[in-house]
């Protein structure tokens, strides 16, 4: 048996900033003996719950199964525990994996070199047994494996996402420096938006805020556009449970009322692709999607208003964005009487400029930035 098998106990990436929510909603999904780390989240799980998760979760980007742990000082080591692993319980030759690897603070320095074995154990394996080898797809492959090394002790997992649970597959093009589906996610989830209100995104870009805010409402689970998981090369994987379930969840779906999403976008281009995007999804036709600068909005009085402003990286041209923040806030407190703002600052110098004090302010990473997001309340 292979430890997540002997223990019943996952790990969960994701990300430091989102961790709180994070564990909040893998209780809610089933999982228990919930317990944060630097790195992401440990949690224990039966196997409806793990298929559960990986199919709904909106703020893990990827959830491991550990195979073995060990001492592992040197890649001699890696390589001969590696091998003691019975592949083929997971792989034929004709199918494809690749590795992703983290290493620190152990005499195995390089993360590349590290994969290289483990990668080297497993051709060998197949090879010595079989005469033949899978091969390496490190785009798209039918298994993705991931070894952690910290203070030569070594984990080999499989992930039983299959690769970033962040890729709902709604997003087929995207503007310049789009916001990450997991952290969109958290920013509707912060917002604490049920519906009984609109909700507007009036720089809505890609559209990555309205199809979070359509899933959330809608109860669309984030992995209905995807065709595989991890767990399903798991030895244990069991097809009847996986399919029941999701036929249960996807009969869960509700409709979007008239009216509830609404995002507008000075560009033409961003309408387009949020229209192109939102529309992959149950329910995106009922988002409403206009060309329009939010400083022509006539109102938005009484609403949740959720939007992810330009900041230096998204701005190609000369655009004064100290000017711009001011017009964002006057609009605000002009237009938007009775309504609730949620404004992400990927460059949190600018939350000086919009001219209102925020109700709070929370950090929140999205791709590599350290940006704030923050509550104001138009009364």
């Amino acid at each position: 048996m292979y430890e997540y098998q002997k223990n019943n106990r996952y790990f969960a990436q994701i990300a430091d900033g989102i961790k709180e929510l994070g564990s909040i909603e893998l209780s809610e999904l089933g999982a228990s003996e919930v317990s944060q780390i630097y790195r992401g989240i440990y949690f224990n799980s039966d196997k409806e719950t793990l298929y559960r998760i990986n199919y709904s979760t909106k703020l893990a980007s990827r959830i491991m199964a550990p195979l073995l742990s060990f001492r592992c000082r040197t890649p001699e080591q890696l390589y001969e525990e590696a091998k003691k692993v019975e592949w083929t319980d997971f792989l034929t030759p004709e199918n494809t994996f690749a590795i992703f690897s983290n290493v620190s603070n152990s005499k195995m320095r390089n993360s590349q070199f590290a994969s290289l074995k483990l990668k080297d154990a497993i051709v060998d394996y197949f090879k010595e047994r079989k005469g033949k080898r899978p091969s390496i797809d490190t785009r798209n492959p039918y298994l993705w494996l991931n070894l952690h090394i910290q203070n030569d002790w070594a984990v080999i997992s499989v992930e039983t996402s299959g690769g970033s649970l962040h890729r709902r597959g709604y997003r087929k093009n995207a503007v310049e420096a789009p916001m990450q589906e997991t952290v969109a996610a958290a920013i509707i989830k912060y917002s604490e938006w049920d519906g009984k209100v609109p909700l507007y995104d009036p720089m809505c870009g890609s559209g990555t805020l309205l199809a979070e805010a359509l899933m959330q409402y809608c109860n669309i689970p984030t992995g209905i556009l995807r065709k595989h998981y991890g767990f399903e090369c798991l030895p244990d994987y069991d097809s009847g449970l996986w399919a029941r379930l999701k036929k249960g969840m996807n009969n869960n779906v509700r409709g979007l009322p008239d009216g509830c999403i609404t995002g507008y976008d000075i560009s033409g281009e961003a309408v387009n692709l949020s229209r192109t995007n939102i529309d992959q999804l149950p329910g995106g036709k009922q988002v409403k999607i206009e060309k329009m600068d939010f400083r022509n909005i006539p109102s938005l009085q009484n609403s949740v208003i959720i939007t992810n402003p330009p900041y230096g990286i998204r701005m190609k041209d000369s655009t004064d964005l100290d000017l711009f923040y001011k017009d964002l806030g006057d609009f605000l407190k002009q237009k938007c009487t009775g309504s609730t703002a949620y404004i992400y600052f990927g460059d949190r110098s600018y939350l000086k400029k919009i001219g209102l004090k925020p109700t709070w302010k929370q950090p929140l990473n999205s791709g590599g930035l350290d940006g704030r997001l923050a509550k104001f309340e138009m009364y």
